[in-house]
């Protein structure tokens, strides 16, 4: 089933902006702009142009899920981690960053908390903490019990954001019933991946996400945006992800943190982050695409949601003292991070969450015809 990156996009004739107009306008109806079309459209964006743009991405966004969106309750299991990432709060060095480890009865309570609001799938995230990442092949116990006990106990699909595991905690993620592994490559130039993830291996990163595919496990892909990517950059980036066959694709938007070697980098627009969405909506159009809450919190989210996003991420519950990602407690504590606080935004956009069955069956129909991953990606992206 896997076929050329070209077989997705479509040809881009000449070069004025009378033709990328066409072309976008194209773009409602056919799947794909060609790469070249991608860079000068995140490289020279025009208001007019990127207005037609967006409305290109929803439209192709409603003809594959209509107006109904997925949303998706975040908990942030350990701020622990192992590793030294330039870009990450939650660095192994960071003393600024907030360290804790959730209890069972604590990650239990809140997704009940969130299965009850109306959440279609529980998020579980930690850094790489070295309280997993252990010698001893039980050290992910406390992590495999807890997506049972999840699924035993809501009743949602889970996904499991734990970082860089070894195939045999694959296979028992998988066996306890977690539907989605998440292991973000942020980027897929090689040289600026190992200034943003120092010191780890590029292909260990890609072949996780391999591995858990062959295991049946949906997969999400990330990037992030404002770290020093060229538009180039991205557009490889699309081309990686399709070969992975990446069921969920995201893009973030770069937020300097305190306590980091990349502390003091000038904060990106976030237009570039809307740009990729929706060029992701037309390049994958029967994927999802989040809109996160973690960067802008609820005031961006209409701007993700109009790029063609149709998942609402980082949906978290007050008082349980959780942290998000890119900014730690945007909108969690004062209740404008949960379903009841995105309610009137999705009204504005025309949408409106799907039901729990709406997402389980797409999860299903998506396991029943996905692709493998190209071969090619279980040595390098």
């Amino acid at each position: 089933m896997n076929k050329d990156y070209s077989a997705i996009v479509i040809p881009a004739h000449g070069r004025g902006r009378d033709d990328l107009e066409a072309i976008v306008e194209q773009a409602a109806d056919n799947t794909g702009i060609s790469p070249a079309a991608m860079i000068r459209l995140l490289d020279s964006p025009a208001p007019g142009l990127l207005d037609k743009l967006f409305a290109a991405a929803r439209r192709q966004r409603d003809r594959n899920f209509g107006n109904f969106v997925f949303l998706y309750g975040f908990l942030y299991i350990s701020t622990h981690c192992r590793n030294r990432c330039g870009f990450c709060f939650y660095r192994r060095t960071n003393t600024r960053a907030i360290r804790y480890r959730k209890t069972r009865a604590e990650i239990l309570e809140s997704s009940r908390l969130l299965a009850r609001s109306g959440v279609h799938l529980i998020d579980l995230t930690a850094g790489e903490d070295p309280r997993f990442f252990t010698d001893d092949e039980n050290g992910f116990d406390p992590v495999i019990g807890i997506v049972q006990s999840i699924r035993a106990e809501t009743g949602l699909p889970v996904m499991a954001s734990v970082g860089v595991v070894p195939d045999m905690i694959l296979d028992r993620l998988a066996a306890a019933g977690a539907d989605w592994y998440a292991c973000y490559q942020e980027t897929h130039n090689r040289q600026l991946f190992d200034q943003l993830r120092v010191g780890q291996s590029f292909e260990a990163r890609c072949r996780s996400k391999v591995a858990a595919k062959a295991r049946g496990m949906l997969v999400e892909e990330g990037l992030l945006c404002g770290v020093g990517e060229t538009s180039r950059d991205l557009v490889n980036s699309f081309d990686a992800m399709f070969r992975l066959g990446a069921d969920q694709v995201r893009a973030m938007t770069f937020v300097p943190q305190a306590g980091t070697p990349m502390h003091d980098q000038p904060p990106s627009s976030s237009l570039r982050e809307m740009i990729t969405i929706a060029l992701m909506r037309i390049a994958f159009p029967d994927r999802l695409i989040p809109a996160s809450l973690d960067v802008d919190g609820l005031a961006g989210l209409k701007q993700r949601l109009d790029a063609g996003a149709n998942v609402v991420t980082s949906l978290v519950p007050p008082g349980r003292g959780l942290a998000g990602v890119a900014r730690s407690a945007l909108d969690i504590e004062d209740g404008r991070r949960t379903v009841e606080g995105i309610a009137p935004v999705l009204r504005t956009c025309g949408l409106q969450p799907a039901t729990a069955d709406q997402y389980r069956n797409w999860i299903a129909d998506r396991k029943r015809t996905t692709c493998l991953p190209d071969r090619r990606m279980a040595t390098a992206c």
